[in-house]
């Protein structure tokens, strides 16, 4: 497929299509042909007359039979000849399997920016190297900052804008009981957990 010589339409990219197919594929094969070795080898006799270099394929799942031929003019005898034939009592259709390659009909290796989207991921490239992680920065103002607030106080770490928010500190208040300082030695009565009051009993319905 090219690109039209007026330039009006889109690039597309080079398709290579097989004009002289060497294979067949059968469709909708009975399944009694992949089960039963008489059929098979009746099944195979259809085409062996047109070569007889002939091979077979047998996909059982798909009901699907690759007939593949040494050339051309002998697959496309026996299409004209046997398409739409009666075979075990049904009619067996048969279609060319052409090889169709976008861009090179060879396998190439994905570009290197693309490799690391590959998993497992591929060899690093050469030359490339781990990165070490960066040593992490302490605020120590901020630090001295939050220690000196009391229970209660706020420290606005960031001051905000009409686009964006501010960050403020808020430091806990001291949950002691009456607000009274503890002794030393005291221990902080535990607070106590209320159970949830389980329903009232009612008896079932036997049936």
């Amino acid at each position: 497929m090219h690109e039209p010589e007026n330039g009006g339409g889109a690039a597309t990219a080079d398709v290579q299509v097989s004009d002289q197919p060497y294979a067949l594929i059968a469709c909708k094969v009975p399944e009694e042909v992949f089960n039963d070795k008489r059929l098979k080898d009746e099944f195979e006799g259809l085409f062996r007359p047109f070569d007889a270099g002939v091979s077979f394929q047998f996909f059982k799942s798909f009901r699907r039979v690759r007939i593949n031929f040494t050339d051309a003019l002998a697959a496309s005898e026996a299409r004209v000849n046997l398409h739409k034939s009666n075979f075990n009592g049904k009619e067996m259709r048969l279609y060319f399997a052409q090889s169709v390659h976008i861009g090179s009909p060879r396998l190439e290796p994905p570009k290197p920016e693309k490799q690391f989207l590959i998993s497992p991921p591929s060899s690093p490239p050469v030359g490339w190297a781990q990165s070490q992680d960066a040593t992490p920065v302490i605020n120590y103002d901020l630090l001295c900052a939050v220690s000196k607030l009391g229970p209660g106080e706020q420290y606005e770490l960031h001051s905000g804008t009409t686009t964006t928010p501010s960050v403020i500190v808020h430091v806990c208040e001291d949950d002691s009981s009456g607000g009274e300082e503890e002794t030393e030695g005291a221990k902080r009565a535990r607070p106590k957990i209320i159970q949830t009051r389980r329903p009232d009993y009612g008896p079932s319905v036997k049936q």
